[in-house]
């Protein structure tokens, strides 16, 4: 493997070993390495120098990489730019990271990227060129009289972005660096066992801190990541049976349908580790356990402090290993549970905010000092803003602290009531959000999906009185037909803010009504 902190030497060893399969392209680590010092020159022609910001708002394949390779070398920060976005959301990007360039593919999901970037430009003066890449799952051709340029990147300097999710507000850019983008690379494929023979498949975009982690994880340990530009539940399938491929981490929505596209033939899975994001956590291990043997795991991570932060371990029992969260994967990362109140440390068992120091998390948010003041204690630890609970070494994520509940002064997870709901015969699956009412605090106000039978609020509200404490039962428990989602980095993920939305306008409606 590389030597830790050396970005570059994330390409060391067989330079014949393949490092890219996209779309009908393949490449070695020797290419990769070559193909990105030519794109370092292409850069340095283009004006950019150490310090610099170009944005990449390409999809996944050589040309990504190769740019990644490249401002390595250089020293300049790349910012990724999610192919989703369009004109008003990629602007914010640009603008946030006071981008010199901006790298475009001529065409892909029917956007007009190119067309798109030069708006962007002419309204943002420090923008200087658009470039853009005819075929991006190969590596961009540079010119040979560019005369190559001496690496001037350091391990300290900023390398990487990835946007907060920007559910609620304008995403922000957390910031990491070569030496511990490098690190984290080494540590994931340590944990995760990625070595001779691996083969990663990356169904998950690269401008996403998932995919990008998983892509870094393959690569320090010397395997080849096969790319998917547009995740398919069935392309996956078949580029798994195809490619040998031995690794796979994604959300819990993705896993599932890739195992019904895979059946219960054998495969060559080894690894598959899952952020839970729909509630399939339990299925998706149960599946994977019982048709390939194959011990999938849950894991933890964040824009601000790495994917893969912390995982479970194939050893745990399965009731162990589904759950969010997990142990940390190297010595260097350290996490406490603090009370939400007094900020003090929590015994284990006792729930409050995960907080998380070491070599993983950010710089800061780029030219946002007020934000990356704010996301640090006093004593330097990350708040992570998320509600976990400790248990003996490892922790169980539970929610977001703005979507956990005070509820009658307890401090409730609302996947305890959604649980408890999807039990019901006639629920699918449930959502909980609170709702703050004058004069009494937080309510729960629940939305169950059904599986087509009737029942009516008033029958799941006598359900949930007969078996839960009385303070989590919900004021109302409305029928829907889906879930307001988006689609994120990461994989789809509901959004709560919207439910409270619902909520606070259905708490004014009488009970029974469907919305």
């Amino acid at each position: 493997m590389s030597g830790e902190g050396d970005f570059a030497a994330l390409l060391e060893g067989d330079p014949q070993h393949r490092a890219i399969v996209c779309e009908g392209f393949s490449a070695t680590r020797g290419e990769l390495r070559e193909a990105s010092l030519r794109a370092a020159a292409l850069l340095h022609a283009m004006g950019l120098r150490r310090g610099d910001a170009v944005c990449v708002w390409l999809p996944d394949g050589g040309a990504w990489l190769q740019l990644l390779f490249a401002c390595a070398h250089l020293g300049v920060l790349m910012v990724p730019v999610s192919t989703r976005l369009r004109r008003d959301e990629a602007r914010h990007i640009v603008a946030s990271a006071q981008a010199r360039a901006i790298f475009v593919p001529r065409q892909f999901l029917n956007f007009d990227y190119p067309g798109t970037a030069r708006a962007i430009q002419a309204e943002l003066p420090g923008v200087r060129e658009v470039r853009v890449v005819d075929v991006p799952e190969r590596f961009i051709p540079v010119e040979r009289e560019l005369p190559d340029v001496p690496a001037g990147g350091q391990p300290d300097d900023p390398l990487c972005t990835f946007s907060t999710s920007g559910t609620t507000g304008r995403p922000k850019l957390a910031v990491h660096s070569q030496g511990g983008i490098a690190r984290h690379a080494l540590n994931v494929a340590r944990r995760t066992e990625i070595g001779p023979g691996s083969v990663m498949l990356c169904g998950l975009s690269l401008y996403g801190v998932l995919g990008f982690v998983q892509m870094a994880g393959a690569l320090a340990g010397g395997a080849p990541c096969v790319f998917l530009q547009v995740f398919d539940a069935g392309r996956a399938a078949q580029a798994i049976r195809a490619h040998g491929v031995t690794h796979l981490f994604g959300s819990d929505g993705m896993l599932a349908p890739i195992w019904d596209a895979l059946g219960p033939a054998p495969t060559t899975l080894r690894w598959c580790g899952f952020a839970e994001f729909a509630g399939l956590g339990a299925a998706v291990v149960a599946r994977a356990e019982r048709d390939w043997g194959v011990r999938a795991f849950g894991l933890y991570g964040a824009s601000e402090c790495f994917a893969l932060a912390a995982t479970g371990l194939p050893g745990e029992d399965p009731e162990t290993r589904r759950l969010p969260g997990g142990s940390p994967i190297a010595p260097g990362i350290a996490f406490r549970i603090v009370d939400l109140d007094a900020g003090e440390p929590l015994a284990d068992g006792e729930k409050g905010e995960l907080q998380m120091r070491g070599y993983h998390v950010m710089q800061g948010y780029l030219h946002n000092p007020d934000a990356t003041r704010a996301a640090f204690t006093a004593d330097g630890w990350l708040r992570t803003g998320d509600l976990a609970v400790g248990r003996g070494g490892r922790f169980v994520y539970l929610s977001r602290l703005k979507d956990s509940l005070r509820l009658k002064g307890y401090l409730v997870d609302p996947s305890e009531i959604e649980a408890f709901l999807g039990t019901h015969a006639a629920v699918e699956d449930a959502q909980v959000v609170a709702v703050t009412q004058p004069g009494i605090g937080d309510v729960a106000v629940a939305f169950v999906r059904t599986n087509g039978a009737a029942v009516q609020e008033a029958e799941l509200l006598r359900f949930c009185k007969a078996g839960m404490a009385n303070y989590k039962v919900p004021q109302r428990i409305l029928q829907v037909a889906d879930y307001p989602s988006m689609e994120g980095p990461n994989g789809t993920k509901i959004l709560k803010n919207k439910l409270r939305e619902i909520a606070e306008a259905a708490m004014a409606q009488p009970q029974g009504e469907k919305v």
